[in-house]
Order: structure tokens, then sequence, then C-alpha cells
């Protein structure tokens, strides 16, 4: 989608209940919603608001959006009063590593490379399939209570984390990463692992290859992984130009910048996932134009302040030349945080500190980031990211009763930079409840955390001397 001034975007004004779509039935209703603030996005993609809605929820799917008056007799077999609360598609983190939350604060103040080469490398060299399924269910129970409905992975072992996925009920979009230095076994665990889980979970689970990045993955594995995308209809998902020191790196040593690695190796013929892209150049523009939307970006801002990069991820000259922005966190080991709400006011506060103009990003984009533009970063644009009738019910509700969200002048800049992820009350996903007035539903928090740190002493040794990978751009 070409760039068009904020307010053709994401316009301001209130929707009417002749807006609203979906077909009223007499049959009882799995889930009903009623007297929430309902954010909808228009035919324009505008953000919008309406107030005292109902949302009305059968087989996992949003069957009608409407008005709580509209709904007072509908029967349900569930049934929520959301009345003070703002019912919103559920936020997708487009980039994180989920196990690496038993990693959080393990490598501290140092600079990328020390991070990864003295001690993440290192650490992940100990891991076994346990403690990746530990580590996922910790991320996920983070997630699920900070309104993330879908998150996109990108790790080892993903036969774990795919088992996590279907016992919690998130949603998610899984690869499993491979290094060059692996062989050719690794890249083909990748598509066996995208094969098999491929529908996953009731068709929860999407899947994707996952090289993990042009400098730790050769040439012709590139190009091999384009191929078997194309072959067997996947997409791929990989860190490239992550900051500006790998484009420079990569230009002194080949001659050309990640992006442009990644076109010569056909992957921009793919639909294609970038992780954090901050070292995007404006000679990489033209050929990320080219895929007419089909390359997706994932911004995970937090991480680019405590590293140290000089440059965030180019959002306004992406979205400009009709590329897809979602928003992210990386994995905790490296931001220590799930939160996407904290990804979404830091892109807006950061977007404008970087373009120098206070218009960009405004609140009513970041949340279009989070939501529509995240949806469709993972491939899922046509499926969540909005609600309305045909779309599967990933909705949460968020509280703006507390004190730090009162009064609201502005609803979406309420949303954005004054509430938190501790306000959401109730997480959906597929229709089905996981976690309701802040309780979890479906994981056992205090058997994890006594579990992983059981765990710890021998995850965390670095004696052996090990590690899984060099990092050296």
């Amino acid at each position: 989608m070409p760039e068009r001034c904020a307010d053709a975007w994401f316009g301001a004004r209130e929707v009417t209940a002749a807006s609203y779509r979906g077909v009223m039935t007499e049959s009882p209703a799995d889930l009903l919603i009623t007297g929430c603030t309902l954010l909808v996005h228009d035919d324009e993609e505008r953000i919008r608001f309406e107030e005292d809605a109902a949302v009305v929820v059968r087989d996992g799917v949003i069957d009608a959006v409407t008005t709580a008056a509209a709904v007072r007799r509908t029967g349900a077999a569930e049934r929520i009063d959301a009345r003070g609360q703002v019912a919103m598609p559920g936020l997708v983190n487009c980039h994180t590593h989920a196990p690496m939350a038993a990693l959080r604060g393990v490598a501290e103040d140092l600079p990328t490379d020390e991070w990864f080469n003295d001690v993440v490398w290192p650490i992940e060299s100990n891991l076994t399939e346990w403690d990746v399924a530990l580590g996922a269910r910790l991320a996920c129970a983070e997630m699920i209570r900070g309104g993330v409905t879908c998150f996109a992975d990108h790790y080892f072992s993903m036969d774990a984390v795919a088992a996590v996925v279907a016992e919690c009920g998130i949603r998610a979009h899984l690869g499993e990463a491979y290094f060059s230095s692996q062989g050719a076994r690794g890249r083909e665990r990748s598509l066996e692992f995208a094969l098999r889980h491929r529908g996953g979970a009731g068709g929860r689970i999407t899947t994707a290859l996952a090289p993990h990045a042009p400098y730790t993955v050769t040439d012709a594995d590139l190009a091999a992984t384009a191929g078997l995308a194309r072959a067997h209809g996947l997409p791929v998902h990989i860190h490239a130009a992550e900051n500006r020191e790998q484009t420079e790196t990569s230009l002194a040593r080949h001659g050309r910048t990640p992006i442009e690695t990644l076109e010569r190796a056909g992957l921009l013929d793919t639909d294609l996932l970038i992780a954090h892209g901050t070292g995007i150049t404006e000679r990489d523009l033209p050929l990320l134009a080219r895929t007419g939307g089909r390359t997706a970006v994932a911004t995970a801002p937090r991480g680019y302040l405590k590293f140290a990069w000089p440059t965030t991820t180019p959002v306004r000259a992406l979205r400009a030349v009709g590329v897809p922005v979602g928003l992210a966190t990386d994995g905790a080991a490296s931001n220590n945080s799930l939160d996407v709400w904290e990804s979404m006011a830091l892109t807006s506060l950061i977007q404008k500190s970087a373009e120098g103009d206070p218009r960009w990003l405004t609140s009513r984009q970041a949340l279009h980031h989070a939501t529509l533009q995240s949806a469709r970063a993972v491939g899922l644009g046509d499926s969540v990211g909005t609600l309305a009738p045909g779309r599967r019910a990933d909705i949460i509700l968020v509280d703006l009763t507390g004190p730090h969200t009162q009064p609201v002048h502005d609803l979406a800049a309420t949303l954005v930079h004054s509430a938190r992820s501790s306000d959401v009350r109730t997480t959906v996903v597929d229709g089905r409840v996981l976690m309701r007035d802040r309780e979890l539903l479906t994981l056992d928090l205090p058997a994890v955390t006594g579990e992983l740190t059981r765990r710890l002493p021998a995850l965390t040794d670095r004696g052996h001397g090990r590690r899984i990978q060099e990092y050296d751009t």
C-alpha cells in the first residue's frame, strides 16, 4: 500500500451502528462480549471506536459485531460483561524466540558480538527439548497475560514449542532455525518441521522455513531455501540487515547489502518476514517495493536501544513502498520482555525522533501496526488483525479504569501511551478464553517457574567452552 497522509489511513471519527456487519442468528452463541468499546477498522483501514458494542462468537469465528442492545436476548454458552473495557484484536508478536524467556537477564550490558559469543550461544549449546518447552510455556504465559494472541517464533527444537502452542491455546507462526554450519541436515530439519506442523493445533499453527541470517547461512543454502519455499508453498522467516554494522560488513565483504543477498538468492520472490531491518538502506527500497507486499519486516525497538544500535527500522520508508511492518519484541534474553504494548509505544516515540516529525507515528498508526499490519506480516491478514465478521475470534479486553489511563481525551493515545500490558483483563483465541480477569486458564505458571528454577544451574553453565555458532559480522 503506498503511503498516504495519516488522516487518510487512520481516521478519528466514530463509526455508526449502520457500519456493523454480520448475520445475527437465533441459535445461542459460544461467546458473547457486551458493553465494550470496540476498536474497528473501516473499509479504508482507519482505526475507529464504537461505544456500547457487542461481539458474537460462534465456532471460533466472529459471527457479528453489533450493539449491546441488539444482543440483549441472545443466549450464549459464555458471556462477558465488558463495560469499562476496550475490545481489540489480539496483538501479534511478529518476531521472537519464545524459549529464550528462560535466559531473561542472563547477558546484560554487552555489545552484540559479546552477547552472542560469550554468553548466549555458549548457553544455548546446553539446551534440551525440556528446557525449550519450559521457556516456551513461560513465554506463552507472559504473552497471553499481555494480550498477545499470536506470535512468530524462530528457534530450535520447535517440536516442543508446537506442543506448547497446542496445549495452551495461543496462535503461532513457527519456524525451525538453522545455520549452514549444521550442514544440509539443518535445512532439511527446517523443511520437515514446517511440513509436519503446518495447520497444526486445529489450524492455529502456521509454519515457515527459518534460515538464521545471511551471515550464518551461505548463499547456496539461501537459494535452496527459496526453492523449497516455492515448491512447498511455505513462507520464510529470517534475520537480515539487523543493524547498520551488518550492512556495512556485507558491503565490504561481498559488495552487496544483506537485502541484495536475499534478492540474489530468490528469497524476495517468496513470502518473506525479515526480522529487524534497522540496517535497511535507501538502495534496498526499490528491491523491497518490487515484492508487492510479499516481504514484511518486524521491528523490535527495545532491543535496538539496549544494544545501542545507531539506527532503527525505517518504518516510514518501508510503508511508503508498500512493505507491511509488524511489531515484535525479539527474545526475552535481549529484550527482557515480551510486552508488545511497550513495543507499540516505543515504535511510535522512536519513529517521531528518527523522522524529526511529531505527526509520525500517530497513535492510530501505531494501533494499526500492532493489529492488522502485524497480522499481515505473519501471513494472517485475511483471518486475524481486525474485529469483523468472518475473522477468527482473537480478541482482548483492556481495562481503562485505572488512574494511569484516566481521563480519556483521545482513546487511541490512551491505549498506546498510557495503557500497559497488565491492563489486559481477558484474552481470547479462536473463541476460547485463555485468560479471564487476569487468571490464566490453560497454563500452570507456578509449576513452570518452579521447574525452570531447578534447571537453571545446568542450563547456564558455560564451563564447557562450546558455542552453537560464531557471531562475526
